[in-house]
């Protein structure tokens, strides 16, 4: 995710063949596929070794349906090579991993930071999950406190504050700027999640209608449109059900010598934009029986 989302001097001078031979980017970039590659290739080896996943659908994984797909076409009227299957495969842990797993760290350090907004959401998760031994998706609907939360922190913090690069098919005005056509453009979502013509009020998201599916464009955490983030609710529902379990079994408390609300919110960019200090927190367990 680094060298995905690192400056290079090659960037800046791409024509330079002399800069791309000194800055090391490409043969670093080539290294590093290679050896995604290989774990990759191991992956789809062990899927074929064990045939598939099993008699049972529902032991089937992402990668069983797409080795099943590239050996029997179903009349789907496609085929899915062996190099797709691949690709596929690092874009799930590269847009969906790495994505999910920042947002949970910035959504977990913002409710430290607020110990009223965590002791809410705990209570929450732990009234509508009282008696049980674990939390499953069954009735992660209903905990509407928490989507607040994790709506809050994607509108400071989103995984890509610079959504994928777009080109305009025509020529266009908006708000008294023409866009040529064919011209390349970049939306920068932190900006807007930030923008105080919109975001004056503190419980901005409760009573509220807007969501994540880009119909709101003053929140487009995932882009919108046809092209907006095809993992959205695979990724939402993710990031709630594992803050869900980690509110419900564990209180959660900074060590020693450090204020919740002094806690180092510095960002660092690399291809999605993360904390720069670790989050280090203490985990005291929950009784949920006797609770």
């Amino acid at each position: 995710m680094k060298a995905l989302g690192g400056l290079s001097l090659w960037d800046l001078f791409p024509s330079s063949n002399l800069v791309r031979l000194v800055s090391g980017t490409e043969r670093k970039l080539k290294k590093l596929h290679l050896e995604a590659d290989v774990i990759l290739e191991q992956v789809i080896g062990d899927h074929r070794v064990d045939g598939g996943g099993g008699v049972d659908d529902h032991d089937k994984d992402l990668v069983d349906v797409l080795l099943n797909l590239s050996t029997k076409n179903r009349g789907l009227g496609f085929s899915i090579t062996h190099l797709e299957i691949k690709a596929v495969i690092l874009e799930v842990f590269l847009a969906g991993v790495e994505t999910s797993a920042t947002t949970m760290d910035w959504t977990m350090a913002e409710m430290i930071k607020d110990g009223r907004v965590l002791r809410k959401a705990q209570e929450e998760v732990r009234q509508v999950y009282r008696g049980n031994q674990n939390v499953d998706e069954s009735n992660l609907h209903e905990l509407k406190y928490l989507d607040l939360v994790i709506k809050e922190s994607l509108r400071l913090h989103p995984a890509l504050p610079l959504l994928f690069p777009r080109e305009s098919r025509e020529k266009v005005e908006i708000c008294g700027y023409e866009i040529p056509a064919k011209t390349k453009v970049i939306v920068n979502a932190w900006a807007i999640g930030r923008d105080p013509r919109y975001w004056a009020e503190s419980e901005r998201f409760l009573d509220c209608s807007i969501n994540y599916r880009g119909s709101d464009f003053e929140f487009i955490p995932f882009g919108a449109g046809r092209k907006m983030c095809p993992r959205l609710l695979y990724a939402t529902a993710i990031v709630k059900l594992t803050l869900a379990n980690l509110l419900y079994h564990f209180d959660w408390k900074v060590p020693d010598g450090i204020k919740p609300e002094n806690l180092d919110m510095t960002e660092v960019f690399t291809l999605v934009v993360g904390r720069k200090s670790s989050l280090c927190l203490i985990p005291v367990a929950y009784d949920t029986v006797i609770s």
